[in-house]
């Protein structure tokens, strides 16, 4: 334990970095879980990837004929 503290005041950069990059991979399987249970998150909705056709008749359009 005393070698991470004297790590911590004489490169304090390089032991946060350490610190912080070993606390993300825990955080990708927590932080989900805890909006979902404590703060009520639902998810966003799936966006759409084609665009609904009206159900009626199509009619081409007219009058940008080429001559």
């Amino acid at each position: 334990m005393f070698g991470l503290r004297r790590f911590a005041f004489e490169q304090p950069v390089i032991f946060w970095s350490f610190v912080i990059g070993s606390v993300g991979p825990a955080m990708v399987y927590s932080v989900p879980k805890v909006r979902r249970e404590f703060f009520g998150y639902k998810g966003v909705e799936i966006l759409p990837l084609t665009y609904p056709l009206p159900n009626r008749a199509r009619s081409p359009p007219s009058g940008y004929e080429d001559n």
